[in-house]
């Protein structure tokens, strides 16, 4: 993520990046950004400083946990740090930005060049939430590209790209695996090659916005392909009995005729605005996951019973 706009007009130009770096400062938080890292150490790039967030408390009791790329950076004994600006004073000549989830200003730009791992085809899906965007827009394609670290949000030349099939039964925890594992080898061999001119992204721009709760949850008037795409990219919920249940797992039933409103429940299967929905695994608030038989042979529910009842929270 970079900074976008609101500040004073630049007086100096972004840092062009070297041809052939080979010392990096890493820039990652979650989990999508640890298998680049060691990409980077295990080719020979010597890693002078790692930043990512900092330690954050699970729950109210629970101990602060360093991020997967810190736990990763310990491991691997790298040095570690939380302030972005710390990039410039460790004499590196590339910043290599994955997932980072914090702004970078201008004058850490003009200091030091970046490159910025993007999990989508560029300009398609700039912004915070490519991969679930592309599910839930029924993409059949996506990828990841190289790209130039610039102040706009993902606007930078891309120096290299690699497409991903998407299938229509993945994951985005699937995906988000397929992809880093792509973007790994293609920021190493991209490296390798050497850093040139990085090309003008070209195309129709769109953006992929920040999923929340509230987006996730199942709307039984749209059609089941809808409905699985949302329940794919993890977190899909309704309710049933004035609490939420999540869905896991679903199967599409496309030409199937739904028996009664929305949201019917009819043994394993839901009616929707078109098709149903065969649900296969769910979770009861306040339960782990479970089959949906399982779930349906506790609350025994009569055949048409509705699941989506509003819940206030």
């Amino acid at each position: 993520m970079t900074s976008t706009g609101a500040e004073p007009a630049p007086s100096t130009a972004l840092a062009e990046p070297p041809r052939h770096p080979r010392r990096i400062v890493y820039l990652g938080t979650p989990e999508m950004a640890v298998a680049p890292l060691r990409a980077l150490v295990e080719a020979g790039y010597e890693v002078v400083l790692v930043i990512t967030g900092k330690d954050k408390r699970r729950g109210r009791r629970g101990a602060a946990t360093p991020t997967p790329v810190k736990a990763t950076a310990e491991e691997m004994g790298l040095p570690i740090g939380h302030d972005p600006s710390l990039a410039t004073s460790v004499g590196a000549d590339l910043g290599v930005v994955v997932a980072f989830g914090q702004i970078l200003r201008r004058p850490v730009l003009e200091a030091l060049p970046m490159v910025n791992i993007h999990f989508s085809l560029l300009p398609r899906w700039r912004g915070a939430a490519p991969v679930e965007r592309a599910i839930l827009a029924g993409d059949t394609v996506t990828g990841v590209c190289v790209m130039a670290v610039e102040e706009g949000l993902d606007t930078g030349g891309v120096y290299a790209r690699t497409e991903v099939p998407l299938g229509p039964d993945v994951t985005a925890a699937d995906l988000r695996s397929e992809l880093t594992a792509a973007g790994s080898n293609l920021l190493v061999d991209t490296l390798n090659r050497g850093l040139g001119t990085p090309e003008p992204q070209v195309g129709e721009v769109t953006y992929a916005a920040k999923i929340h709760t509230r987006d996730l949850r199942l709307d039984w008037n749209r059609p089941a392909m809808d409905l699985h795409r949302l329940i794919r990219v993890g977190g899909a919920w309704s309710t049933w009995a004035d609490s939420r249940l999540k869905v896991h797992k679903a199967i599409v039933h496309s030409n199937r005729v739904g028996l009664g409103l929305p949201g019917a429940l009819h043994g394993v299967e839901v009616t929707t605005g078109d098709g149903t929905l065969e649900l296969t695994e769910v979770q009861p608030e306040g339960k782990g996951p479970m089959s949906v038989k399982a779930w349906l042979n506790g609350i025994r529910p009569s055949p048409g019973e509705v699941l989506g009842s509003e819940v206030d929270r």
